[in-house]
């Protein structure tokens, strides 16, 4: 007869990918958003076009590759959420953990809703609901946007029905996928997702390059200004794009290398999934920038006058082309079909993070963490992002919390495994055991030197640009209270939870080779 499982061990028992494929899938579904299609041309195309790729893959090679790996590392050596994880790696860490899993909560408020946005263009496209006048319809019509937040106005969460709707559905997908588990939900929605994604874009691209005007978008955005490389704004742009682009610095790839089995070639999993990124940002680029072209060409402007990024790209420019173009239906069906992909694996991985780190704290089981803290978290996202002042809330909160936060938990982990702790030889060897590429010096010069300055020049540029000019126009209130204060909400709640005590199992017991019964490293 079979004895019965041990429920302290049985728990202790981490869920895992179903192999190395699966990793991969996962990883690149986080990395590749909605920052790959919007962001990357125009940052490409205002920082010196062709040029611009220099120092892109300079970024690439020295600080987006090696913080991947230092992430992995971490996560893949001691197999935990990021509290976990960083208890592990020294008792005093546990606080950068909750910072990355704060910001996490942070972004996840926000990106709900830009999906559900993308899953309405995706409907509108059968019938070009925008009219002839496509930034009326989005801020006007469809967001009933009230301008909150700007010259004296307050904030109103008064629901939008067309908007909340659509979020409440796009937060049911993302809590099922979620509650599922690693192998059933996020496992699955990444394998059917990803290639799907990139079926779509490269259908995009193909017929984008068939379009009248073509041309002239790749002409600008490719022609190199190669006296751009002198500029330090350039490279600075550079490293910002990469760090951002990959989901690394708060805590989406710990979690996820800690699913990976214990004998997995975690190098080689971080080249294809960087490499593999960045390829799609230049295939979103060239369908994008082909589009802007005819876009010009047809209402006979510029490129420049045409070309946005971020909400702009999307919601403005892209219907204006898809009214414009032949076969319409198609291109904004694959647009923004694309858009929705993008937004929901990378918003499952956000959302990840919460639900292992509360998970792993707690020793609640997973629907159990799903259904409290996503239903939570779902709430919030609602009735802020869901009202009429949500594009307020949402440009504000993703302005902090993108690149102030993310890049100061990153800061703040890197100076301290690095320098404070020492322990960049440990996560090295925890690479190298079964990595097909090794790393060594190298690698922990860009880690512990080169990264640190580029990120601390990012941050410091940001903050004083904040201080001294405020943001985005609106109401100082507005930026101190969802902006300032929702940053230091999260830096308290980081402390305070750190300060609580794990329940079930330790975190500081590891079921590894390298430790003993009591969870102390061997010698």
């Amino acid at each position: 007869m079979n004895e019965p499982a041990d429920p302290a061990r049985t728990s202790r028992i981490r869920e895992s990918f179903t192999g190395r494929n699966a990793f991969i899938l996962v990883a690149i579904g986080s990395a590749v958003g909605l920052g790959n299609i919007w962001r990357f041309p125009y940052v490409t195309y205002e920082n010196g076009g062709g040029a611009f790729l220099i120092p892109y893959l300079v970024a690439l090679l020295t600080a987006g590759i090696p913080i991947l790996l230092f992430d992995y590392a971490i996560g893949y050596k001691f197999r935990g959420s990021p509290p976990m994880a960083f208890k592990r790696l020294h008792p005093s860490a546990e606080a950068i953990g909750w910072l990355q899993v704060g910001i996490c909560f942070l972004i996840a408020i926000y990106y709900a809703a830009i999906i559900a946005w993308a899953a309405m263009y995706t409907w509108f496209s059968l019938t070009q609901a925008w009219g002839d006048d496509a930034e009326g319809f989005f801020f006007e019509t469809f967001l009933q946007y009230d301008g909150g937040g700007a010259e004296g106005s307050g904030i109103s969460v008064d629901f939008v029905a067309q908007v909340g709707w659509p979020l409440i559905v796009v937060w049911a997908v993302l809590l099922l996928a979620l509650g599922s588990g690693v192998r059933r939900g996020i496992t699955k929605m990444s394998t059917i997702g990803i290639p799907l994604l990139f079926l779509m874009f490269l259908i995009l691209v193909a017929y984008s390059l068939t379009l009248d005007g073509a041309t002239e978008g790749l002409n600008a955005l490719f022609t190199p200004d190669w006296a751009a490389l002198t500029s330090g704004t350039v490279w600075i742009q550079a490293y910002g794009q990469i760090f951002f682009t990959l989901s690394v610095g708060f805590g989406i790839m710990i979690t996820y290398a800690s699913y990976l089995k214990r004998k997995s070639n975690a190098t080689g999993s971080g080249l294809v999934v960087g490499f593999t990124n960045s390829s799609f940002e230049l295939l979103g680029a060239i369908g994008v920038f082909s589009a802007l072209g005819f876009l010009a060409v047809a209402s006979g402007t510029a490129v420049d006058e045409v070309a946005s990024s971020g909400l702009g790209l999307a919601f403005v420019a892209f219907p204006t082309i898809v009214s414009e173009a032949p076969a319409s239906t198609l291109v904004g069906v694959l647009f923004f079909g694309g858009l929705t992909m993008a937004g929901l694996t990378s918003q499952i991985s956000i959302m990840e993070v919460v639900i292992s780190a509360v998970k792993d704290k707690t020793g609640w089981a997973r629907v159990t963490t799903v259904a409290i803290v996503g239903g939570a978290t779902a709430v919030i996202s609602i009735v802020l992002i869901g009202g009429a002042s949500g594009v307020t809330l949402l440009d504000v909160v993703d302005a902090f919390s993108n690149n102030i936060g993310i890049v100061g938990a990153a800061f703040l982990s890197l100076v301290l495994v690095g320098w404070v702790y020492r322990r960049l030889g440990t996560l090295t060897a925890a690479l190298n055991v079964y990595g097909s590429v090794r790393i060594g010096r190298t690698w922990k010069v860009m880690v512990g030197v080169v990264l640190p300055v580029v990120l601390a020049v990012l941050l410091v540029v940001d903050i004083r640009d904040k201080i001294t000019e405020g943001y985005g126009g609106f109401d100082d209130w507005v930026v101190t209270t969802f902006g300032w204060g929702a940053l230091g909400l999260v830096l308290v709640m980081a402390i305070v939870l750190s300060l609580l005590p794990w329940r079930g199992v330790s975190a500081m017991h590891l079921e590894d080779p390298d430790r003993d019964e009591a969870g102390k490293e061997r010698v």
